[in-house]
């Protein structure tokens, strides 16, 4: 049923007060029918589902669309300011709100000038403001020679701090050696800071080949470049003992490197890790030559590999799914795998994306909001975000989880409309997505902006 279009003017107040039905909400304890009252833009109760709803609660009667936390995710490039041609705040925060996201992390670099001292992430703030549709932080950059930039910019509250150990693709973003990772991670653990890795170690990586065959670009970036780098973290943690950060795996696509993961984390390293719904649901084997639209690094990978990844999810030793929405220009995906620009843009796909998967191996609503709003949450201590919950934020995804719909780029509000995704039939239609008690975006066509900055521990 269409919630009451006066839900939308009213949620702004203060103290707006909101009642939510539902026959399936998606709750830390199971799915259930419950009602939920929301007051002050934070969940007040879930209640029983025959529950009336107090006086003063217009109500939305969302009949058997599941309600869902919205989703956080935490590895976006927004590219704004600097490449705003790429990817702007309002564009990729208006694709979040159609896709069911409430939050986004934006990373550190692709804009200019990149997030790596506390003026520049003030830069990116003013410009971000008075266009996001949906919730907004900020990671910061680990670079060589901005160490003592560090703690000031967690000061400023960003999130944690990124790092490359592989060339990042951008000149005024270099990767660190092992030297310079070291220096960072003894900084950022001093203050209790949280560090995000690209693992990719450089001396297994060869030149991006000349030519259109998916074949060599997979092989010069092979299994063994994910696998070096996630040992070099690890060695680093073992050395560095409790002088060791939280150490968090960026877009992991290598299985190869889950049982090294695993044996950290029952060691008592603090390590989480990331993989991304295009290695979940994507595989080398249907990739066409030319085709670099599924360009992205870390490489899209072998069907048995992303098995294995799925069961690395299924067992825990991956915390959480998130998208590395990479977006460009359309002249930047030439047909050429060598020069092509890699990445994937799935911001507003993520959500329907990994459900047609995920149902298709037998997992359930409970999972995907784990993988893709409870663990993302706890990655970046959003303690208010995350769960349908009495306290936290009235986030919801709304989702026809049983109809499906075939992809085409020009409903996207991405900037560029160049998806990997396009002409796929996906399971899952966002039916409305709404931020702190207000609907967001209704079938998929966004309201206005109404999202917040964040800082850390917001």
């Amino acid at each position: 049923m269409e919630p009451d279009a006066r839900l939308a003017d009213t949620a702004t107040e203060p103290d707006a007060r909101l009642a939510v039905r539902s026959t399936r909400v998606v709750t830390p304890d199971g799915t259930r029918p419950a009602l939920i009252t929301v007051r002050g833009g934070r969940i007040e109760a879930v209640l029983p589902y025959d529950t009336a709803a107090p006086p003063g609660y217009p109500t939305a009667d969302l009949g058997d669309d599941a309600v869902l936390p919205g989703l956080v995710d935490t590895h976006v490039h927004v590219n704004d300011p600097g490449r705003t041609e790429w990817e702007g705040f309002r564009s990729a925060t208006r694709a979040a709100a159609a896709g069911g996201i409430t939050t986004l992390l934006d990373m550190p670099l692709n804009s200019l000038p990149p997030t790596t001292t506390v003026e520049h992430l003030r830069v990116k703030q003013a410009v971000a403001r008075p266009k996001i549709h949906v919730d907004t932080g900020f990671w910061g950059g680990a670079i060589p020679g901005n160490t003592d930039d560090l703690r000031p910019l967690h000061d400023a509250g960003v999130f944690g701090f990124k790092c490359f150990l592989s060339p990042s693709g951008v000149e005024e973003f270099p990767p660190l050696d092992r030297e310079h990772l070291a220096r960072a991670m003894e900084r950022i653990a001093g203050f209790g800071g949280l560090l995000i890795v690209h693992a990719e170690d450089p001396r297994h990586l060869a030149e991006g080949p000349s030519g259109g065959r998916y074949a060599d670009f997979l092989a010069s970036r092979p299994r063994d470049a994910e696998n070096a780098a996630v040992e070099t973290l690890v060695s680093l943690a073992r050395e560095l003992a409790a002088r060791a950060p939280r150490i968090h795996v960026l877009h992991l696509s290598s299985a190869d490197a889950l049982p090294l993961i695993a044996r950290a984390k029952a060691d008592g390293i603090r390590i989480t890790a990331e993989t991304c719904p295009h290695f979940l649901t994507l595989t080398a084997e249907e990739v066409p030559d030319g085709a670099t639209e599924f360009k992205c690094c870390p490489p899209i990978r072998e069907a048995a590999n992303q098995d294995a990844l799925w069961a690395g999810l299924a067992d825990g030793t991956i915390d959480c799914v998130v998208s590395d929405h990479s977006p460009c220009t359309g002249d930047l995906k030439t047909p050429d795998f060598g020069s092509a620009w890699g990445g994937i843009s799935s911001l507003q796909l993520g959500l329907p994306a990994v459900w047609t998967e995920a149902r298709r191996r037998g997992h359930r609503l409970d999972d995907l909001v784990r993988w893709m709003s409870a663990g993302p949450a706890r990655l970046a201590g959003l303690g208010r975000k995350g769960a349908v919950a009495p306290g936290r934020d009235a986030d919801f995804a709304v989702l026809a989880d049983d109809e499906t719909f075939t992809v085409d780029p020009v409903r996207l509000h991405h900037r560029n409309r160049v998806t990997a995704y396009a002409g796929r039939t996906l399971s899952g239609v966002v039916r409305s997505t709404w931020l702190r008690g207000v609907r967001i975006a209704t079938d998929g066509t966004p309201a206005g902006p109404t999202g917040r900055l964040l800082e850390r521990n917001d």
